[in-house]
């Protein structure tokens, strides 16, 4: 049986530079070398695409990685049959590449952009297409989407940080007409938790406006929901399957970028403390959701269950979520009976089916 030859690529020009290399080292990590050739190809913040050459995958976060001596500059060539291109000395090296792991979060990685990119090459790669990733990406899209499956969800409304400058007073007033604090505000097109903020007030409410807007043009205020944060990750391409509902108690006022990766405040319970009735009901929605935006091969799907009623509402998806050794995508298909190296082997089978 022939080994596959399978590039990673990982880093990327998104605020979630740092999460795709801790990401990157736990998979390459677990891929098994005895079925896979591996090619790791790290992308700078400044958008240079890096071969590197090391198999110490644990000088990846950070910025060690970079000056590997055995690196090499290196592209994936949009024209088919040309696969990963590598700039050895004066000349340059191609290499077949049979299927394409992007371990990357954010922009330009999970929004469509790098998949359209591996799209033209002919290239298979892990995770949903070009629509699906575009549609996930942006959080008031995914809304849409979920409006027309009928799946219930917290309330929202649209700003665009170009009409904060001169129109601040009006949409502050709009939104407190529409909500009572708290409120969530988020960049429309970010993960991890980048750039969100809860404001209790109308001086917290500017504030975070201005710092999502900082992130994108288009920022999405919520209703607070009063509910426990569970997840569900889902795997498979025409019939996915939803693994066991697990469950986070941030430890923090809400689950944020630190409590993600920086703090150990944040506890995860696998299952969730919710029925078997509400626990149902989620990987069932889970499933809608992931089938309604389109997606193949992996998704995890985050949502709420109300303290009051134990009601399920809908709170966002993502389609390259973390895969860190502290994950929760990982962590709940391992206690669905998928562990870390089995879970990879099936993505790349499903690359490839797709």
């Amino acid at each position: 049986m022939r080994k596959y030859n399978v590039c990673v690529l990982f880093g990327g020009i998104s605020p979630e530079h740092d999460v795709s290399l801790r990401s990157a080292e736990s998979v390459l990590n677990n891929m098994d070398k005895e079925k896979y050739n591996i090619f790791p190809v790290g992308i700078t913040k400044e958008g240079e695409w890096i071969f590197f050459g090391g198999t110490d995958y644990s000088l990846l976060p950070g910025e060690q990685w970079m000056t590997h001596p055995d690196n090499c500059k290196a592209i994936i060539s949009p024209v088919r049959g040309h696969g990963l291109l590598r700039f050895v000395d004066d000349g340059v090296v191609a290499e077949p590449i049979d299927v394409v792991f992007p371990v990357l979060h954010g922009e330009n990685g999970e929004d469509g952009a790098m998949q359209g990119l591996l799209q033209m090459a002919g290239i298979p790669y892990v995770g949903p297409h070009i629509s699906a990733s575009a549609v996930a990406m942006d959080k008031t899209l995914t809304k849409l989407v979920v409006d027309n499956a009928k799946v219930p969800q917290a309330s929202w409304y649209l700003v665009r940080n170009s009409e904060l400058g001169k129109k601040i007073v009006d949409i502050l007033t709009e939104i407190e007409q529409t909500f009572s604090y708290p409120v969530f505000v988020k960049p429309a097109g970010t993960g991890s938790s980048v750039g969100v903020s809860k404001a209790n007030n109308r001086e917290e409410l500017k504030n975070a406006l201005i710092k999502a807007g900082r992130f994108d043009e288009k920022i999405l205020v919520e209703e607070f929901i009063d509910g426990r944060e569970v997840e569900v990750a889902v795997l498979g391409n025409d019939t996915p399957v939803a693994s066991v509902v697990g469950e986070i108690d941030s430890g923090a006022e809400f689950y944020d970028y630190d409590a993600k990766y920086l703090t150990d405040t944040s506890v995860a319970y696998i299952p969730a403390r919710v029925s078997d009735e509400v626990s149902e009901e989620l990987r069932e929605r889970a499933i809608q959701v992931y089938k309604a935006i389109g997606c193949q091969g992996l998704s995890r799907v985050d949502f709420f269950v109300t303290r009051k009623d134990d009601r399920v509402v809908f709170n966002e998806i993502n389609t390259l979520p973390g895969f860190t050794s502290i994950s929760m995508y990982p962590k709940l298909m391992n206690a669905s009976g998928i562990p870390y190296g089995a879970l990879i082997d099936r993505l790349l089978e499903l690359a490839m089916e797709a």
